[in-house]
């Protein structure tokens, strides 16, 4: 029993062609729909920069209009003068067209000058293009961690099922050995009731076992495309050398994630944005400054009242337009109160994640520098476990030991088997985790964690 949970727990020598966590994350780059909508977000967000240069470029625009129009105009009591006409008053002008042909053209050309509202969205603009290529950084990340999460999920499933699967067979075997000892007088029929109630306790987990590595394989394959075949396991000695802790005090760590996790620095992005948002309803940011220029021509002809008519305008002016609101209804005062809430709310919430940021980080870091320690507690208790049960099978052999007893330190011995393979797989996640926390999750890091598999060449 020792040497099967002792094969089961470290994994003889995977082959060659064992799929790695390298290959785990390659797949998910390219199959996980999440990750492929987060680069769409990434290059949506970069033309925001292009836009936020554009809104203080010179637009041009060109109005064309055909159509039919009635027109019936009367000037009464106008002066007329002209050469040889002498000056003539009371004059009247009466022009007709009834449904007659229109073409209307106008060309308009304006460029800002000064617009507080226009400098604000500009810079709302950017902001949100930094954001959009700092999510595409978190988004890398959050793969990482759940193509790794994932591949330690299936491992874990599929190491549990081995091992309640051997704890099965034994506890089969014990019940076989108690009834064939309880037909010969040597134990009570107690000791047949519990090696049976042990059995079937195990047979069902095991069942349970099998449901969720299931689970893991499913989440496994929405992930990747792949099926989790093969995958390589964890090396015996990976974790007892000291290898994963993290190298700085603490100190220097907390540091880091203030200033390079993806989250807070999104965050922040948000608090100027929110200020900006503020800025644009501000009462400095309501006068305006451009310079304008148009050319237009018009022309109605047809016939009226009068005969036949023709009215024709030709017009182009430029020149600096300055506007300046005087009074919105409160619109503009009641936007600027909003936008101040709303700042000081996304302040609020930067303070909260800062918190929350700053207290994972000291929990990994906790946890990788109290790991070895803890691995070599389940080490040892895991040793203990099976001296225990090496003399406890003798004993009960020999009629000094219970069968309740040779139950329990087989259990005990897949608990403890179980523990330091959970306790091992924890300790490399929470070496990547710490990593993204202070936003330094990146592929060598995938590749350092990856030699910790048994895998055929360790990739750097």
């Amino acid at each position: 029993m020792k040497r099967v949970l002792a094969a089961c727990l470290l994994t003889a020598t995977t082959s060659a062609g064992a799929a790695d966590l390298l290959d785990t994350w390659h797949a998910a780059r390219t199959h996980d729909a999440e990750f492929s909508a987060a680069f769409a977000s990434f290059e949506a967000g970069a033309s925001r920069r292009d836009q936020a240069r554009a809104l203080w470029r010179p637009s041009v625009g060109i109005n064309v209009m055909v159509g039919s129009m009635t027109s019936d105009t009367s000037t009464k009591g106008a002066q007329f003068t002209a050469p040889g006409f002498g000056r003539s008053a009371g004059v009247g002008f009466d022009t007709s067209v009834r449904g007659g042909a229109l073409e209307r053209y106008e060309v308009t050309a304006s460029q800002p000058l000064i617009d507080g509202k226009r400098r604000a969205q500009s810079r709302q603009l950017a902001l949100s293009a930094d954001m959009a290529a700092i999510a595409w950084t978190d988004a890398r990340q959050a793969l990482m961690l759940k193509a790794a999460q994932r591949y330690f999920d299936v491992l874990i499933a599929d190491q549990t099922l081995r091992l309640l699967q051997q704890q099965h067979t034994a506890a089969q075997r014990t019940f076989q050995e108690s009834l064939d000892r309880h037909h010969i007088g040597d134990v009570p029929v107690t000791d047949t009731h519990e090696a049976a109630a042990r059995m079937e306790a195990v047979k069902a987990q095991v069942m349970l076992a099998q449901n969720d590595l299931l689970i893991k394989e499913a989440a496994y394959r929405d992930l990747t495309g792949r099926q989790p075949h093969d995958l390589a396991a964890l090396k015996s000695d990976a974790t007892s050398s000291g290898g994963f802790a993290p190298t700085g005090p603490l100190d220097e760590w907390l540091a880091r994630a203030a200033s390079h996790n993806p989250a807070l620095q999104l965050q922040e992005l948000e608090q100027q944005i929110a200020q900006r948002e503020a800025d644009k309803h501000s009462a400095l940011a309501s006068p305006t400054l451009e310079l304008v220029g148009a050319a237009g021509y018009e022309r109605l002809h047809g016939s009226g009242r009068h005969g036949s008519a023709s009215n024709r305008t030709e017009t182009w002016m430029a020149g600096i337009q300055l506007g300046i609101p005087l009074f919105t209804g409160g619109y503009r005062s009641a936007k600027y109160e909003e936008a101040l809430h709303l700042r000081d709310k996304a302040r609020a919430q930067g303070r909260q994640v800062r918190q929350e940021i700053e207290l994972q980080t000291r929990a990994a870091w906790l946890s990788l520098n109290t790991g070895g320690t803890r691995l070599l507690a389940l080490t040892q208790a895991l040793t203990a476990g099976r001296a225990r049960l090496d003399a406890t099978t003798l004993g009960h052999s020999l009629g000094e030991r219970t069968t309740l007893e040779l139950l329990d330190a087989q259990n005990a011995v897949t608990a403890d088997s179980l523990a330091l393979l959970r306790a091992r797989t924890a300790l490399v996640k929470d070496r990547l985790r710490l990593a993204a926390l202070a936003g330094a999750l990146h592929e060598s890091e995938l590749q350092w964690a990856n030699c910790a598999l048994q895998v055929a060449e360790c990739r750097h």
